[in-house]
C-alpha cells in the first residue's frame, strides 16, 4: 500500500520501492522498542516519503529537477488519514500504470505481481509455469527497461480512463492471479492465503465500482465471489484439502454465493465473450448444484469447449478433460490429457487429474503411481497430504479386494 501511495506521487517507482524498504527497516528496529504507532501505513509512507526527498537532495547537482519536482508533490499530513478506499484506489492505479505500454503483457504482470501484488518471484514462475530463473530475469528485464523512462509512473489523472482501455486485461489478470495464488496457494503449508484473496476480491470490488458497466469486471468479481464461497468447507478440522466433490455444501458462504450468482448472471446477459464470464458460469453451476451429482456437467463442459477456443493455456484444456470425463467417460478424458502433456510436462496437476481419471475407470495401480507422482512434484504441503492419503486408500482398497 505504502508503495503504491508513493509511487503515484513521486512518478519513481524504484525510488519508491527502495524507499519503502528502508522505512520497513527502520520500523523492524524502533517499533519493538517505542510500540507500533497508531497508524502505521502511515508513519510507513512518512518515513519513505522522506527518504526519498533526503535521496532527492542529495542528488541535486545531476538532478535538481526531480528536487523541485518532488518537493511540489509532497503530500500535507492530513492526507495520510487512514482512508481504506483511497488506498486502494492508489494500489488499483498503480496496478493499471506497472502495465506499461513498453512492456510485454506477460513482463508487466509478472513484474507488478512481485513488485505490489504481494508474490515472490517462485509463485509467479508457477503460475506462469516457467522456471524461476525465467521469471526472474523477466521482472529484472523489465524493471531496466522502465528505468530507461523518463518518470513511467507519471501520469495526468485525465489520462487515466484511457489507459483503462488499454491495459484493462491485464488489470485484471493481475487481480485473478493474486486471488487464485490466494484461494489455491502454490507452496506452502495452508490452504488458503486470505490476505491475497480478500485483497484481491476488495480492489475487484473498486473495479467494478469504477467500472459498472464492464461484463468482464463483473464477471471477474463474481468468480471470486463464487469461488471464496466454498473456503470454509474446503478444510477438514486439522487443515487438510477437501476437495469440490466432498465438501459439506451447507458450509458454503450463501451471502457469497446469491452476490456471486448475480453479478454473474448480469454479466452473462452481455454474452460469453471474454474468459472471465465463461469462468463466472462454470462457477455458478457448480454453486447452483446442491449435490455433487447434481451438477450440470454437460454444461460445464460447453463452457469449457467455448473457453478452449479463447485461450490457449493447456489448464484450460486439463479442465475440460475433467469435464469430458464426467460427461462421457474418464477414457474420453483420459485420451484429451495426453494433448497436453508436453506443454504441462512435470506439472503437478496433470499427474493429479490422470490419477483422478484413473480412478474413475477403476484402475486403481495406475492411479496410485500418478497420485505419487503428483504429490512429489507438488510445493503445496496440504495438496501433497491429500494426493499420498488417496494413493494409500487405493492402495488398501485394492489389498482388500485381493484378500
Amino acid at each position: 500500500m505504502a508503495l503504491g501511495v508513493l509511487t503515484r506521487r513521486f512518478g519513481d517507482f524504484d525510488a519508491a520501492e527502495d524507499a519503502v524498504q528502508e522505512a520497513m527497516l527502520v520500523a523492524a528496529t524502533q517499533w519493538p522498542a517505542a510500540g507500533v504507532p497508531d497508524n502505521p501505513r502511515a508513519w510507513l509512507i512518512r518515513v519513505a516519503q522522506r527518504r526519498m526527498v533526503d535521496a532527492l537532495r542529495a542528488d541535486v547537482a545531476r538532478r535538481s529537477r526531480e528536487v523541485e519536482v518532488a518537493a511540489r508533490e509532497v503530500p500535507p499530513r492530513n492526507m495520510f488519514d487512514d482512508d481504506v478506499d483511497s488506498v486502494h484506489d492508489d494500489t488499483l492505479t498503480l496496478f493499471l500504470l506497472c502495465c506499461h505500454p513498453v512492456l510485454s503483457p506477460a513482463s508487466a504482470i509478472a513484474l507488478t505481481l512481485r513488485a505490489v501484488g504481494g508474490l515472490s518471484t517462485e509463485e509467479i514462475a508457477r503460475a506462469f509455469m516457467v522456471p524461476e530463473s525465467t521469471m526472474f530475469q523477466r521482472i529484472s528485464r523489465a524493471k531496466k527497461r522502465l528505468a530507461t523512462l523518463e518518470r513511467p509512473f507519471a501520469m495526468p489523472p485525465e489520462h487515466l480512463a484511457s489507459a483503462w482501455r488499454e491495459r484493462r486485461d491485464q488489470v485484471l489478470h493481475i487481480l485473478y492471479l493474486i486471488f487464485t495464488e490466494g484461494h489455491t496457494p502454490s507452496a506452502g503449508t495452508t490452504v488458503h492465503r486470505t490476505d491475497l484473496a480478500t485483497e484481491a476480491i476488495r480492489l475487484t470490488r473498486i473495479a467494478h465500482r469504477l467500472q459498472p458497466h464492464d461484463p468482464e469486471v463483473a464477471a471477474l468479481l463474481a468468480l471470486m465471489l463464487l469461488t471464496d464461497a466454498r473456503r470454509a468447507a474446503r478444510t477438514g478440522p486439522s487443515g487438510e484439502l477437501i476437495p469440490l466433490a466432498e465438501q459439506d455444501r451447507t458450509r458454503w458462504d450463501r451471502a457469497g454465493l446469491l452476490e456471486g450468482i448475480r453479478l454473474a448472471t448480469n454479466a452473462i446477459a452481455a454474452g460469453l465473450a471474454g474468459p472471465y464470464r465463461i469462468q463466472a458460469a462454470i462457477a455458478a453451476l457448480h454453486a447452483e448444484a446442491p449435490r455433487p451429482e447434481d451438477t450440470d456437467w454437460s454444461r460445464i463442459l460447453m463452457l469449457y469447449n467455448l473457453f478452449e477456443g479463447l485461450s490457449d493455456n493447456p489448464m484450460v484444456t486439463l479442465n475440460r478433460a475433467v469435464a469430458t470425463a464426467m460427461v462421457h467417460g474418464p477414457v474420453a478424458g483420459l485420451a484429451l490429457t495426453d494433448t497436453v502433456a508436453d506443454a504441462l510436462s512435470g506439472n503437478h496437476r496433470l499427474d493429479a487429474v490422470r490419477a483422478h481419471l484413473h480412478e474413475m475407470a477403476g484402475d486403481h495401480p495406475t492411479a496410485i503411481t500418478f497420485y505419487i507422482a503428483a504429490a512429489r512434484r507438488t510445493a503445496s504441503t496440504p495438496e501433497r497430504d491429500y494426493l499420498l492419503l488417496r494413493a494409500a486408500h487405493l492402495r488398501e482398497t485394492t489389498n482388500s479386494n485381493e484378500h
